[in-house]
C-alpha cells in the first residue's frame, strides 16, 4: 500500500459525553462544576463580560466619523498662466503647486484665465470649466497617476 493509495474519511465521529466515568468525559461531561456554563441552555452573547460593564459600552461614544480618503489638492484658475498650453498633474507638480503628480488634484476659480490651456485634470468645478472654454482652452477628466501615496501634510504646500 502506498501513501496516495489510502482511503480515509474526512468525518470524526463526535464525542459522546456525559456516559458515565469509564468513558472519560463523563459525570460534569468537561463542562465544569456549577456556574452559568454548566447549565443547560447557557449561551452568552458577544462582549459579555460576566456582569461587568462591557468594553463597547465603556468606549465614548463620538459624535461623525473619520474619513479615510485623501482630499483631493486644489489648484486655482489663477495659477493656470505660468504654464503652457498643456497642464497636467505631472507640470502642477513640477512647479511645486501640488505635493506630488500621482494624487487627485481638483480645479476651482479663484483668479482669470487669460491664456488657452488644455487641462487635463482628475476634478473641476463647473464654473472653472466654463473659464477655461472661454479662454479658448479645454478641460478633460482624467484617471489619477500610477502610485497611490501619502498626501503631504496640510499647509506643506510649496509655492
Amino acid at each position: 500500500m502506498k501513501y496516495h493509495e489510502l482511503q480515509t474519511s474526512s468525518k470524526k465521529s463526535m464525542k459522546r459525553v456525559g456516559r458515565g466515568i469509564a468513558a472519560g468525559q463523563g459525570k460534569t461531561a468537561g463542562r465544569g462544576t456549577k456556574g452559568q456554563g454548566a447549565r443547560t441552555g447557557s449561551s452568552r452573547k458577544p462582549g459579555f463580560e460576566g456582569g461587568s460593564n462591557p468594553l463597547m459600552q465603556r468606549l465614548p461614544k463620538l459624535p461623525g466619523f473619520k474619513s479615510k480618503r485623501i482630499p483631493a489638492e486644489v489648484v486655482y484658475t489663477g495659477e493656470l498662466d505660468q504654464f503652457g498650453a498643456k497642464v497636467t498633474a505631472v507640470e502642477l507638480a513640477d512647479a511645486g503647486l501640488i505635493s506630488n503628480a500621482y494624487v487627485a488634484v481638483k480645479l476651482l476659480v479663484r483668479g482669470d484665465v487669460t491664456k488657452k490651456h488644455d487641462v487635463k485634470l482628475q476634478h473641476a468645478s463647473a464654473t472653472a470649466v466654463e473659464a477655461v472654454q472661454k479662454a479658448g482652452g479645454s478641460f478633460e477628466k482624467v484617471a489619477r497617476e500610477g502610485r497611490p501615496v501619502t498626501r503631504a501634510p496640510k499647509g506643506e504646500r510649496k509655492k
